[in-house]
């Protein structure tokens, strides 16, 4: 039963790597699958409350800006993934409190979907494969999403998960996981995502700060700084391999550019940023999901402008709420040794990542920052359940 449970969730997981058509395998699967547990016993905790009152809330924000719209259009379809996407990152909270051997499934299935739509990315980018070219956008590396943009991202927690195993590793694991670690920044950097470079490099750097103060050991701390520099200089030299291909050069030096012409022209991402936190002022119900891009000719590349405009105030008070809560909530666990930490660090970690990236891109329909969410709220869970445990356990000791 516990291998037919970690291959549903798994095949879940997996299948998030795969969204080039919507909806999405993802969504109809998950959409049963959920269904299913609710009807044999998915249980929601008391920790767990606090992440699923934020997402009702910020959804009621989105459903009140509905009204605000003349003609709903697409609006309706918006709102109902967002709340699909808010029952996933309870689904995932819920499953791994349950049951904390999922989350070596739950890494394993991102870490192959990732290398395969990786693989997929790589293949389009170089015309390895015939019709490969499907896995490209705008001459960026797609893999097997719509945007570049977003398969970038998507790579980040399994390559982080991929760096930590090799920097707390033998000398013999570290091989075997170069390999896929080099597929998946290679699948990075050729997405051209100035988001998926920072979030990545920070969360690699925040990762290396998290080994430091989780252990005390001096000679554990010279291992991860050997292992780094290596890390360092081998993923240096892949770049600077790449770099002297044709049309990577070029295309590289046009996207490290911190501003492009489309974030710095007279209605351009910044200047939308502007006009839209003025609306927000006077629309506190927001304008309604999608209405943004219809008067700006884009959307917001904001999330927190995306919450104030598709949620209004309501719907930005709760995902603030819930981003603080998941953070602090997060960082207090954040050390303590647990089987669950590694999970816990490399999540924490990503996240940051993606909330800083959320700040220039807009990552709301992101599923798997809800996974994201997801496992980190189920590790606040083992941890309360741990911590009750543990008082039991000292009171009956004490009678």
């Amino acid at each position: 039963m516990s291998l037919l449970v970690a291959g549903a969730v798994g095949l879940g997981v997996l299948l998030s790597g795969f969204v080039i058509n919507e909806p999405a395998p993802y969504e109809l699967y998950m959409a049963g699958l959920i269904a299913i547990w609710g009807l044999f016993g998915l249980r929601i905790s008391r920790t767990l409350l606090p992440l699923v009152a934020l997402l009702i809330l910020f959804n009621i924000g989105g459903i009140i800006s509905l009204t605000q719209m003349a003609d709903l259009r697409e609006a309706p379809l918006y709102m109902a993934v967002s709340i699909f996407l808010a029952f996933t990152a309870i689904f995932f909270a819920s499953v791994t409190e349950s049951q904390p051997r999922l989350f070596p499934a739950i890494a394993g299935a991102w870490l192959v979907a990732a290398n395969v739509t990786a693989f997929l990315g790589i293949c389009g980018y170089f015309g390895l494969l015939p019709g490969a070219e499907m896995f490209t956008k705008y001459d960026r590396a797609a893999g097997a999403f719509q945007d570049p943009n977003v398969f970038g991202p998507f790579l980040a927690f399994p390559a982080v998960f991929l760096l930590r195993r090799i920097l707390t590793g033998g000398f013999k694991e570290a091989l075997v996981w170069a390999l896929p670690l080099l597929v998946l920044v290679t699948g990075i950097f050729l997405s051209f995502s100035r988001g998926a470079w920072g979030l990545f490099g920070a969360a690699s750097i925040l990762l290396v700060a998290g080994l430091f103060l989780q252990s005390s050991s001096g000679r554990f701390r010279l291992r991860v700084v050997a292992m780094t520099v290596c890390a360092g200089v081998f993923l240096a030299v892949v770049i600077l391999v790449a770099l002297q291909l044709p049309g990577v050069g070029e295309l590289f030096s046009t996207r490290a550019q911190l501003v492009q012409d489309y974030d710095g022209a007279r209605l351009g991402r910044f200047a939308r940023y502007g006009y839209g936190f003025a609306m927000a002022l006077e629309n506190p119900w927001g304008i309604g999901p999608l209405v943004f891009g219809t008067l700006f000719g884009e959307d917001t590349h904001n999330i927190w402008l995306k919450a104030l405009m598709d949620y209004g105030w309501i719907g930005f008070a709760a995902y603030l709420l819930l981003i603080v809560w998941t953070l602090a909530a997060g960082f207090r666990i954040l050390f303590r040794d647990r089987p669950w930490q590694p999970y816990l660090l490399c999540a924490y970690v990503v996240l940051i990542g993606h909330i800083a990236l959320g700040t220039v891109i807009d990552t709301d329909h992101w599923r798997h920052f809800y996974l994201l969410l997801g496992l980190i709220w189920g590790c606040i869970a083992l941890e309360a359940r741990h911590g009750h445990t543990a008082k039991n356990h000292a009171a009956i000791t004490r009678w």
